[in-house]
């Protein structure tokens, strides 16, 4: 690489990695296996979420700069949602293997590509307003990373979420921008709501969003601190990327990595190593995990309790609050229901209430040891 290419400056040097992944069990039975939560339109918008991440990161990266990895078998309906992406950006995982092997393999491909490349890992089930504070993130982000840091983005929390996991922040960076950059002294799993209302009324503490900003070098080196063998495979996949060998090295060493966050392999061993800061950010996040956030999602400023997403979707609703997804041509009526969750779609109806939404997951669970895979 010449000295002129080193000298480009940090953003010119960042690509954005979208994992699209994950099936979204907890808005089951509208996400599936086959249409799972990125592939939709969840805020009514027209747009899948998937082509809002993308649209969102426009302004800071050129298509040509965009890499997205998702599973073979939504291959064809990424290809149709982003007609933008080039061939060669579009990872494909023959099975699921969490955020550690997908965005590390995009690292890996980048690192050949540009020793100096800076990689930006944004989920693409996540729903984000104000995005010229996104923008002013991801970029101070970007310049943290280019000192050899491993940055992250959090949320200031506007609610005692027990949905999220937490980051602790510590000191203030002013050496690295003048405001909104902390080490991070620690990551919290998912708290329960005693917990989360400490968090909250103590301060220091911000939702983590899963967004992840780093030299790809760098972080692929963090990584192999933890999972040596792993990024040894993932660097010889990238190696051979592109060429007549690509599809055969990926089939022998895909199924061999192991199944884990990038949380464990890179974020918490780099924040312990005081490697890891922080962007407190100052936008609107959500990452609809399930139909309560949906419905709060909908019904924001909106001046009415009820939510209701679905093309055509028929509602009558007498003094009632909550959420009606319809993909059906039947009348949903509601009479002084409360908070209530209704999904109608052609095979099945899911009825529960926004406080016991998270617990969908749990009936996914079961219906796949009791033959009730064919819905899933």
């Amino acid at each position: 690489m010449t000295e002129a290419a080193k000298s480009t400056a940090p953003l010119d040097r960042l690509t954005c990695v979208i994992p699209a992944g994950g099936v979204g069990s907890r808005l089951w039975p509208l996400s599936r296996a086959n249409a799972p939560k990125f592939l939709l339109d969840l805020t009514g918008s027209g747009d899948s979420l998937l082509r809002a991440t993308w649209a969102r990161l426009a302004p800071i990266t050129p298509p040509e700069r965009v890499i997205v990895v998702t599973g073979v078998s939504h291959r064809d309906s990424v290809i149709k949602q982003l007609p933008e992406l080039l061939t060669e950006n579009l990872v494909t995982e023959s099975e699921p293997k969490d955020s550690s092997a997908a965005i590390g393999l995009a690292a890996a491909i980048l690192e050949l590509r540009d020793p100096d490349a800076i990689i930006g890992s944004f989920a693409a089930d996540h729903v984000i307003r104000n995005e010229v504070l996104f923008q002013r993130a991801v970029e101070t982000a970007v310049r943290a990373a280019d000192q050899g840091y491993i940055a992250t983005i959090g949320i200031r929390p506007s609610h005692a979420a027990t949905g999220f996991g937490y980051i602790a922040a510590g000191q203030a960076r002013g050496d690295l921008a003048p405001f909104d950059v902390y080490d991070v002294t620690q990551f919290v799993e998912k708290p329960d709501e005693a917990i989360a209302r400490e968090y909250l009324e103590h301060g220091g503490y911000l939702w983590n969003a899963g967004m992840f900003i780093a030299r790809a070098t760098v972080l692929l080196d963090q990584m192999a601190e933890k999972e040596p063998e792993m990024v040894v495979a993932l660097r010889e996949m990238a190696a051979a990327w592109g060429t007549e060998r690509g599809a055969s090295v990926r089939e022998r060493l895909w199924p061999t990595l192991p199944k884990i966050a990038i949380d464990y392999t890179v974020a918490e061993p780099a924040a312990d190593a005081g490697k890891m800061v922080c962007v407190a950010a100052h936008f609107d996040w959500d990452d609809v995990g399930d139909f309560a956030s949906v419905a709060n999602l909908l019904t924001r400023g909106r001046g009415s309790d009820l939510a209701v997403l679905g093309d055509g979707a028929q509602v009558l609703s007498d003094g009632s609050s909550g959420i009606v997804v319809s993909e059906s041509d039947r009348l949903v009526a509601l009479v002084g229901v409360e908070d209530i969750v209704v999904v109608d779609t052609a095979d099945v109806l899911l009825v529960t209430t926004k406080s016991r939404a998270q617990d969908v997951k749990n009936l996914v669970g079961r219906m796949k040891v009791t033959g009730g895979g064919h819905l899933l």
